[in-house]
């Protein structure tokens, strides 16, 4: 699918008041035009985590495309004396027109990674740091999470079902980067439409509820959608859910979902009884709070599909992937914040992730103001997002998709473990 959505367009309101602050500061004692580099990167992982995932560039690109303000907006910032005339006339004319390089959506990432780069003016790349840094680090954290039960999951497929649990464009987002990280589909049908995202679902336990009798909706399902379907057996007795689903469809059912309760021991008996009953196919989807944590604790149970959905949007536990947006170089010049805990390393980076022959990730160079020295088996980080203004880079879910698989099987099996511990791939920076 292309980055661009005609009906998505974001507000440049929905950022910081004090982007505008430097710009017209800025504009006022002549130094808006300076040629700067601002970076984004995380200083560290979120506790407990070994890798992360780049997800939201596809957004951010679109986002930067859209970044324009119309006269209502002019007229509101200067009523609010947000901004001043000449920042009123600068905005007007706004287009970005730098260079931005990203790692590819879908690329691991480690502290330090620098993995967006804009260069520019100062003005025009200070705007976006709201928009960059609002779409990463909620994009970032939900496929770094999702893809940690992708790997808990061990092949086995994953629903993403968190729409209701939170803002509704949060959902989209999030279905979107689920998607990326391994999810095999969503529940929520506008990432279908704007994204492509494979859709799925089927009934509630409202659907049982509005029937006289659990057979009853499970024969309606079964005579709409056929034995193609999925039926919720947990409403009442899971035992006899199971038994009213197989009366309804035959032994050709394609899947119960279990919702509630044990799901280790409900799996279990829920096999056995479909096994004694003839069903032998019919597959086992089992949902209900389910992170990392939960999904890697039923390998061994007879499950066939897990959905999961809060964890998921609030990239389980770490709902942020804590990027900064941080100035560089200014005029080729390295700059760099000093402050205790927060400090910043000055020039622009670039980046190798290096790996043995047998593909093996190694370690992630990161050179400033340079470029490593190339050796055999290293894979260049960025790739140019924008040259001049102009979208030059355009990606699909599916090839971000194919990238997280084939990163996560380069980094050493170590860094796939759910405990804490080192990154998977440690940083250097020469």
């Amino acid at each position: 699918m292309p980055y661009l959505d005609e009906t998505v367009a974001p507000v440049p309101t929905r950022t910081d008041h004090y982007e505008f602050t430097m710009v017209d500061a800025a504009l006022a004692d002549g130094t808006a035009d300076r040629q700067c580099v601002f970076e984004v990167f995380a200083r560290r992982l979120p506790t407990g985590r070994r890798y992360g995932v780049v997800s939201g560039i596809g957004r951010f690109a679109e986002g930067v495309a859209r970044f324009h303000f119309d006269d209502d907006t002019i007229a509101g910032l200067l009523e609010r004396e947000v901004i001043g005339t000449q920042a009123a006339d600068w905005l007007a004319d706004y287009s970005f027109g730098g260079d931005i390089d990203v790692y590819p959506e879908g690329e691991l990432y480690f502290p330090n990674s620098p993995i967006v780069t804009v260069s520019g003016t100062f003005a025009e790349c200070v705007v976006l740091e709201t928009l960059a840094l609002s779409i990463l680090n909620h994009d970032s954290a939900v496929a770094s999470a999702a893809a940690r039960m992708v790997t808990a999951a061990r092949g086995r497929p994953i629903l993403e079902m968190g729409t209701r649990r939170t803002h509704e464009e949060a959902a989209v987002a999030s279905a979107r980067s689920a998607y990326i990280a391994g999810f095999g589909a969503t529940s929520n049908l506008e990432a279908g439409r704007r994204w492509g995202v494979p859709t799925a679902g089927t009934a509630a336990h409202a659907f049982t509820l509005l029937h006289d009798t659990e057979l009853e909706a499970f024969k309606a399902q079964v005579d709409r959608y056929g034995t193609d379907t999925t039926l919720l057996v947990d409403t009442y007795d899971i035992t006899q859910g199971i038994e009213n689903a197989i009366e309804a469809a035959g032994t050709r059912l394609r899947a119960i979902r279990i919702d509630s309760g044990d799901l280790d021991v409900m799996a279990q008996s829920a096999r056995e009884q479909l096994d004694s009953l003839g069903a032998t196919e019919t597959r086992i989807v089992v949902s209900g709070d389910l992170d990392e944590y939960a999904i890697a604790a039923l390998a061994a149970a007879p499950v066939d599909m897990y959905g999961a959905g809060t964890s998921v949007v609030v990239g389980s536990g770490h709902p942020t992937a804590q990027l900064v947006y941080k100035l560089v170089e200014v005029e080729g010049r390295p700059v760099a914040k000093r402050s205790e805990h927060k400090g910043t390393v000055g020039g622009k980076k670039t980046a190798v992730r290096r790996h043995k022959p047998t593909g093996t990730a190694t370690e992630e160079v990161i050179v400033s103001q340079g470029e490593p020295e190339e050796r055999p088996g290293d894979l260049k980080l960025q790739v140019p997002l924008y040259r001049d203004g102009e979208l030059v880079h355009v990606t699909s879910l599916d090839a971000a998709r194919e990238r997280v698989r084939k990163r996560l099987i380069s980094i050493p099996w170590e860094g796939l473990k759910l405990s804490p511990g080192d990154p998977a791939v440690p940083v250097v920076a020469e």
